[in-house]
């Protein structure tokens, strides 16, 4: 809930501010005949209806999970943010729109003193808000806040441009205002594709944070019996929700009750060190020392292949004759060659045994 609260309250604040920008903005655009400040000002009043959304959104991300909705509602936050960018993308159409029309019948803009006085407080203004959305929203983790942080940085530099406007209006008499604006326009369409696509990374699927798996990884091999970790795979339902799946390395020799108590362990650890409600899978490891040739060819073959990242996971079922392990590969990787070529090298050295390989990608970034 305080988390609700610090992103209700940075909302807030961007809302009051962002209005307070629109009237004088409204007021000087249509006093000095600007459609450079307009649009300015009207960019500013979509950055308040963002904050609103943004409030909108963190209510309904705090759903209790349902029926429907297992999971939760967590989502609901980076849905936000993209009504944010196509609320974004919508002003700067229009804004585009109008400024061309500005070129073609330029008018008379006027600039007083009074007038570039309040472009200046301006810039400040959306400076300000730009560290404060920027504060909040890392302070909170919200795309949403983020996404408003950076539109306000968008909006100082524009801000800036319509005060080139002035300057040049009032020093060399020349009507640059139907130009900037489409400057402005340009650059607040970009912002909207940055922060679309900045809210569409976690809604189709981002790598893992590598500094996060590297955490998860030594946590759970701090307990004893763990012999490596491995597959660290997370799936985020908003940012208080995050699902996960991790395969921890024991030896082949422990019982089913030992096992039970590292499992347990190590998810319990994670819901509460990490927020992560993760199951934990098991790969065994050969206590004996015989299959260590074995070993050591296959990290001879996936060394001498550069499509192959790691291998890992291996174990030797000596009953059953048959050999387990997994192959991380590349991307662009043909998935079954790189097995074939493996499986092949491994049993004309092994032709009693049988090879049951798992083919993986690597989703760490």
């Amino acid at each position: 809930m305080d988390r609700e609260r610090q992103i209700v309250k940075g909302s807030l604040i961007g809302i009051a501010g962002n209005m307070v920008l629109v009237a004088f903005k409204l007021v000087v655009g249509f006093a000095s005949h600007s459609i450079a400040i307009v649009l300015d000002g009207v960019n500013n009043a979509t950055d308040a209806l963002s904050s609103i959304i943004t409030i909108v959104g963190t209510k309904l991300s705090l759903r209790q999970p349902d029926r429907k909705h297992p999971f939760g509602y967590g989502r609901i936050e980076y849905l936000t943010s993209v009504v944010i960018a196509v609320v974004i993308l919508v002003a700067g159409l229009v804004s585009l729109r109008e400024s061309v029309v500005k070129i073609v019948d330029p008018g008379e803009p006027s600039y007083s003193a009074v007038t570039i006085a309040v472009i200046v407080v301006a810039i400040i203004g959306k400076i300000v808000l730009g560290i404060c959305f920027k504060r909040y929203g890392e302070r909170t983790n919200s795309e949403a806040l983020i996404a408003s942080g950076i539109d306000s940085n968008y909006d100082a530099v524009l801000s800036a441009g319509t005060l080139v406007v002035a300057v040049v209006q009032n020093v060399w008499d020349v009507n640059i205002d139907g130009i900037v604006g489409v400057v402005i326009s340009l650059v607040v369409c970009k912002a909207g594709v940055d922060v679309l696509r900045d809210a569409l990374g976690p809604i189709i699927g981002l790598p893992e944070s590598s500094k996060l798996v590297d955490q998860i990884e030594d946590f759970a091999r701090s307990f004893p019996p763990v012999l490596g970790v491995h597959d660290v795979v997370l799936d985020d339902f908003g940012p208080r929700e995050t699902l996960g799946l991790l395969t921890v390395e024991v030896p082949d020799n422990l019982t089913a009750r030992q096992i039970h108590g590292i499992t347990r362990a190590i998810a319990e650890g994670l819901k509460e060190k990490f927020g992560i409600l993760a199951a934990v899978a098991i790969y065994a490891k050969n206590t004996t020392d015989a299959f260590e040739p074995m070993r050591a060819l296959l990290r001879k073959t996936v060394a001498e292949d550069p499509s192959i990242l790691s291998a890992h996971g291996f174990y030797v079922d000596e009953q059953e004759k048959r050999c387990y392990f997994d192959l991380v590969v590349d991307f662009k990787t043909d998935e079954q060659a790189v097995r074939n070529r493996v499986v092949d090298a491994m049993a004309e050295a092994y032709p009693g045994f049988d090879f049951n390989v798992q083919l993986e990608r690597d989703y760490e970034r």
